[in-house]
């Protein structure tokens, strides 16, 4: 299989579903050393022993040994990268469930901002790359949240990590050569070199390898730098990536039929949802993520930044015959009597399902955390 930019980490990655990276980028940081426990270093012989043997190849390969000493200084085993390598979310969420968070008030509004700060930035990309400024934007927002959410795990760590673990040992093994690559390239120090708990690197999340593919050093200081609080070269080596992969000028994404969509290929990714007409450009969307919900997405958030409206269609109930309303109202319903969700955006996530568990235990109900129109009655 050919392997994107994203696909290796997670199908639907760094749109950090709070409800991406569900993020790849971003990780919650516990009250000491800013990463959870079990992303920070922990003893492991048989990883040390493979290290070692690693770095006799990289050296072989042309890496120097103060590029490997400075790479693996303070690094080493994180078995919380290995946990969720295997325990990836196998399911796929709905485009109605996926759109509401890629395209949320929040984000939309953000976004929207974003752009207003970078527009020329965004604008002069667009005329040397020929990519939608506002599409640029987009993966921006979806990647990281506009650069909240880049990731702060160390890549050496993390690729030697999952590399060392073997499941996908070739592939991020490769990735953790592209990352001393870049070290002793000098575009970053190895104390910076941060990023996913899968290796996935600064404002538009690339992999290592995509990295050297390219990446590119538009404000010309001599550093392709993707890490700076500066978008730009990681906005610039976005829209590089999308035009080498055959973006096509002056033509839309696609967009929803009967609200003006440009001609071509008509997809319907939700049963009974909208459906969409789809340009060459959307395919394109997806190299950077193989899927349709993440490719609608960004076009439908950079839509969103360039002041259209929400989609005009609508979505069928979902398996518990909840209507995105009805979803929003039991959030609402169970916040207001102390069951806090954590916002009412009508997904249903682990917020919400703990927050149905309580209610349930508070009332001597069977505890399912399963959302339910007799729960929505029984809130009223």
């Amino acid at each position: 299989m050919k392997i994107s930019r994203r696909t290796f980490a997670m199908g639907l990655g760094a749109l950090t579903l709070s409800a991406c990276g569900g993020s790849t980028a971003s990780v919650s940081p516990s009250s000491s050393g800013g990463l959870p426990a079990d992303l920070r270093p922990t003893p492991n012989a048989s990883y040390d022993r493979w290290v070692a043997s690693f770095r006799t190849r990289a050296a072989s390969r042309g890496i120097s040994q103060s590029t490997l000493n400075a790479a693996f200084r303070g690094t080493g085993y994180l078995p919380g990268c290995v946990k969720r390598d295997r325990n990836q979310v196998e399911f796929r969420r709905t485009l109605e469930d996926y759109i509401s968070i890629a395209a949320s008030d929040e984000r939309v509004s953000k976004g929207r901002a974003a752009f207003a700060r970078h527009r020329s930035t965004l604008q002069t990309l667009e005329g040397k790359y020929g990519v939608d400024a506002q599409i640029i934007c987009a993966i921006w927002g979806l990647e990281s949240f506009f650069g909240e959410r880049r990731g702060n795990v160390p890549v050496i760590s993390a690729t030697s990590t999952l590399a060392f673990d073997g499941r996908r040992g070739p592939f991020f093994e490769k990735q953790l050569m592209a990352a001393l690559r870049i070290l002793q390239n000098g575009d970053i120090p190895a104390s910076r070199m941060t990023g996913s708990w899968a290796g996935a690197m600064g404002h538009t999340q690339f992999i290592p390898t995509s990295y050297q593919a390219f990446a590119v050093d538009f404000t010309g200081d001599g550093r392709r730098d993707i890490w700076s609080d500066d978008p730009t070269d990681s906005l610039a080596s976005t829209a590089a990536y999308l035009a080498k992969n055959g973006w096509q000028r002056g033509v839309k994404w696609g967009g929803e039929v009967g609200n003006g969509a440009p001609q071509g290929s008509v997809i319907q990714p939700q049963a009974g949802g909208p459906r969409f007409s789809v340009t060459r450009n959307f395919r394109v969307i997806k190299r950077y993520n193989n899927s349709d919900s993440y490719a609608i997405g960004v076009g439908h958030l950079s839509d969103r930044i360039g002041g259209a409206g929400p989609l005009r269609g609508s979505f069928p109930p979902d398996a518990n015959g909840l209507l995105k309303d009805d979803r929003i109202a039991l959030q609402q319903r169970l916040t207001a009597n102390g069951f806090d969700t954590d916002g009412a955006d009508g997904v249903i996530g682990p917020n919400t399902e703990k927050a149905i568990s309580a209610y349930q235990a508070s009332k001597g109900l069977a505890v399912t955390g399963k959302p339910s129109q007799s729960l929505l009655a029984m809130l009223r």
